[in-house]
């Protein structure tokens, strides 16, 4: 079945994380596809205001913080799934206890109560500072779509102790991100796929994280990196070159996409 959309993770995907960049090919392939008549969509962890802008490149659709807000280019909703405030509070004060400084979104704003080097250099992979605010607790009083804070496998429980309608969509070893349970890049690409009207199969997603797992069980043509996680490969339909072999780029080349 012909390709109608492709759906690309941003770190370790599209930008290397090293040199946090992107390389002409892959440049070249986004403005291909896109010439071509195929749909280019974001599917990120990151928040609105942390998208990176690529030269000669518009996204038609961006699904954001996880899969929690999508929207189109335009700036129509396609879907929008924040936490519940008791579940935000209980995260707050989780992190509070283990001695984790936690980093709200909303959809126009980032706001942090402090930060650790664990959060410091999350932030840092998108050439970001941690917004540490005064304002945290108004902020708090928004729609929030996504928490994050440093965190390690081991402190997992104890970030979402007694936390009903959240989970942990990790894919850094030191950090986490903090969506919907009822959430995920995978639902998210649901109802993108649902709002222009295209079958599973029409659809190509790559990704190198483990929250792009979900992403990639829900596509026709699910494609890991070749710098992915070993989880993410298990899953995976295909394995392309790593981000900084212009994996992309090739992938589309070899299968007829551009």
């Amino acid at each position: 079945m012909q390709t109608k959309i492709a759906f690309f993770d941003i770190d370790g995907t599209l930008i290397d994380i090293q040199s946090k960049r992107i390389t002409e090919k892959t440049l070249e392939a986004l403005q291909r596809l896109r010439a071509g008549g195929v749909k280019i969509c974001l599917a990120t962890g990151r928040s609105p205001v942390a998208l990176p802008v690529f030269p000669g490149v518009e996204f038609d659709a961006c699904l954001t913080f996880n899969g929690s807000l999508c929207y189109t280019a335009g700036g129509e909703t396609i879907f929008s799934n924040p936490i519940a405030h008791e579940d935000v509070q209980k995260i707050i004060a989780n992190g509070t206890a283990i001695g984790r400084p936690v980093c709200v979104s909303v959809r126009d704003r980032l706001a942090a109560n402090g930060t650790d080097a664990d959060l410091t250099d999350y932030f840092a992979i998108a050439k970001m500072v941690v917004p540490i605010t005064e304002e945290f607790d108004t902020v708090c009083r928004e729609d929030i779509y996504q928490l994050m804070m440093g965190g390690r496998k081991d402190e997992y429980d104890a970030i979402l102790r007694g936390v009903d309608g959240a989970k942990i969509a990790a894919w850094w070893d030191r950090a986490v991100d903090i969506i919907p349970a009822s959430g995920g890049k995978g639902t998210g690409i649901g109802k993108i796929l649902e709002y222009y009207g295209f079958d599973k199969a029409e659809a190509v997603a790559f990704g190198d994280g483990n929250n792009d797992i979900e992403m990639l069980q829900v596509v026709g043509s699910a494609v890991a990196m070749g710098n992915a996680s070993d989880e993410l490969k298990a899953v995976a339909t295909e394995v392309c070159r790593p981000v900084t072999e212009d994996g992309v780029y090739w992938y589309c080349v070899e299968n007829g996409l551009i």
